[in-house]
């Protein structure tokens, strides 16, 4: 099974880190004001990032 793959669609994105703070393998962090993936390799695709999401500005792939 390949590792998830997430797509962080910027223009959606307002900053305001709240899948930063549900992230329970700390695979996000915050560029100024868009999140972006710092650790790829930890995500376990627990979805807690795009269900968290008030703008679905991450979407989860684990194809």
């Amino acid at each position: 099974m390949s590792s998830p793959r997430l797509e962080i669609i910027e223009k959606y994105c307002k900053g305001c880190s709240i899948c930063v703070e549900f992230c329970p393998k700390q695979v996000l962090e915050m560029d100024a004001f868009v999140v972006k993936v710092a650790n790829a390799e930890a995500c376990i695709a627990c979805m807690q990032c795009e269900l968290r999401c008030p703008d679905f500005a991450i979407k989860v792939h684990k194809d």
